[in-house]
């Protein structure tokens, strides 16, 4: 930077400053910096059930969303509503396009890192797909030792908020313990394997998760049939005595987020984030007990309304200790989620009216394209599908004589008869279309590239329909039952309150990072919501 251009930076910087200098100065107030950013990302939560259980909350969720900016209108603004994305998404300020980390398929699981003391056939991982740099990128380029704790049941939940930084960020392992892979160390920290010897999990062994609050709570019915494969669908719901089995069973009830949490203070506290005066860190916890609930029971099930219950007391007390440990006004804590989730298609959902929901197969018309493609000498390697999208080597078939997007409008032409596809586009064709009024194509852009060599087509299904071969509650879609998700912020400069607009999770990252005066290193697709800032 040239030294005029450096002093007109100055200039405009302090002049932009000074009125709000000379108010706090007039007011007696000091601002202090927060010391600690605390992410919570809750896999799967929903962006209505903080008002649907509202009645019967207590803890946590209240003190955040009563006291907090919260953003009614929040949307995982891209197509593949997995957990890579979306937690990629949430403190890069970017969208998967730009992350690199477009679904779950091609999110962190490599051989190139394997596990720390994981069980055999555990997959390694390691943020080696994901682009760019995130809020502790941003916050290191101000104070290079500024600290940060990243930790989830999940391996793409520890990592994904965290990006390339090499640090603490651990997962939950099927042997039981909390691990992380050799991408960030060759041995656990100490303080980590004291907590893993705990063995808290093993408390549960012989044990039943049964509703916290008497029957009459519940509107949910509590026996249906289509729940958890038709198995084990009703209270209580027995965990095994066998050790072995415990590990991986409880990792489908509320019980592994209060795990989670509990871990997350230990490591807070052992690596002391929060408690040096100047310096801002980070705590990131992915909480995904909801996810594996939803899955198992769906979002009408009276078993994911006692999830949210009881993840509303785990919050509660982790919030308790953790303003024990650390100054609350010096705190600034996010509350979002990486993903919804849709109702079973073969049931009448009580919360999101899904008439018309379908099981879509498309293997059949998959199956007719590629015979088709193979008697015109065209080889398997050069047209694959991969979830809804159709990827064709478009120089390798010009190379024989092939057109790309003619094979790709025929087989358009063929998958849009089959019951439940509402669509097939040219992710060329969306770019002309009007993504301020077209969700479905926005989301697929701020998906996938359409100026790729290989990605051509996008299918989506109608609204509430589901893969025929799923036959667990899922998500995915870029329909916005999928895609509406909580934004909650609270802390010091933070205005409480509710704010009704579109927003997007990517405008989380510039949020977090204007509320603690860092900036961000490379442009970014989210903007600073200025309404949660005082």
């Amino acid at each position: 930077m040239s030294r005029a251009l450096l002093l007109a930076v100055v200039a405009a910087a302090a002049t932009a400053f000074a009125p709000l200098a000379r108010t706090l100065e007039a007011q007696g107030k000091v601002v202090r910096a927060p010391q600690l950013v605390v992410m919570i990302t809750v896999d799967q939560l929903r962006a209505d059930a903080y008002e649907r259980y509202r009645q019967h909350l207590t803890g946590g969720l209240v003190r955040l969303y009563e006291h907090g900016a919260v953003f009614t209108e929040g949307y995982q603004d891209h197509a593949f509503t997995e957990t890579a994305p979306g937690h990629a998404s949430l403190l890069s300020g970017r969208f998967p396009v730009h992350t690199g980390i477009a679904t779950n398929a091609h999110g962190v699981n490599t051989r190139d890192a394997p596990l720390l003391n994981g069980r055999p056939g555990e997959p390694g991982a390691s943020p080696f797909r994901f682009i760019g740099t995130e809020l502790i990128d941003w916050m290191r380029a101000v104070r290079p030792d500024a600290r940060f704790l990243s930790v989830s049941r999940k391996d793409r939940g520890a990592i994904l908020p965290i990006g390339r930084a090499k640090g603490d960020v651990f997962w939950y392992s099927n042997s039981g313990r909390f691990t992380t892979s050799t991408y960030y160390a060759d041995t656990l920290p100490s303080w980590v394997r004291q907590f893993n010897d705990r063995r808290l999990t093993r408390s549960w062994a012989g044990k039943s998760w049964e509703p916290l609050l008497a029957a009459q709570s519940y509107a949910e019915p509590d026996s249906v049939p289509v729940e958890n494969l038709g198995r084990d669908y009703s209270f209580p719901h027995l965990l095994p005595r066998d050790s072995v089995a415990l590990d991986t069973a409880v990792v489908s009830t509320p019980f592994l987020d209060d795990i989670t949490l509990q871990f997350a203070l230990e490591g807070l506290e052992r690596d002391g984030l929060g408690a040096t005066v100047g310096r801002t860190d980070l705590l990131a916890v992915s909480l995904s007990s909801t996810d594996a609930i939803g899955h198992r029971y769906g979002p009408d099930s009276k078993e994911y309304h006692d999830q949210v219950l009881r993840l509303d007391r785990f919050l509660g007390a982790f919030l308790d200790s953790l303003f024990k440990l650390r100054d609350s006004t010096r705190i600034v804590i996010a509350l979002s989620a990486d993903h919804g989730v849709t109702p079973f298609p073969t049931l009448v959902s009580t919360i999101e009216p899904n008439p018309g929901a379908k099981r879509v197969d498309m293997a059949p018309t998959w199956a007719m394209t590629r015979e088709r493609l193979a008697r015109a000498g065209i080889p398997d390697s050069l047209v694959t599908m991969d979830q809804n999208i159709l990827v064709l080597q478009t120089r390798a078939l010009a190379a024989r004589g092939f057109s790309a997007d003619s094979i790709a409008l025929a087989f358009a032409r063929d998958i849009k008869r089959v019951n439940g596809v509402a669509r097939a586009d040219l992710l060329s064709a969306m770019t002309r279309m009007d993504t301020t009024k077209d969700a479905i194509a926005r989301r697929w852009l701020h998906t996938l590239n359409p100026a790729s060599d290989t990605t051509r087509l996008a299918v989506t299904f109608t609204r509430h329909s589901y893969y025929a071969q799923v036959v667990y509650a899922t998500h995915g879609s870029p329909y916005d039952g999928d895609a509406h998700v909580p934004i909650v912020i609270r802390g010091p400069g933070v205005k409480t309150g509710r704010v009704k607009r579109f927003v997007r999770t990517v405008d989380l990252g510039p949020t977090l990072a204007a509320l603690i005066g860092v900036k961000p290193t490379e442009p970014l697709d989210g903007k600073v919501l200025r309404e949660a800032i005082k």
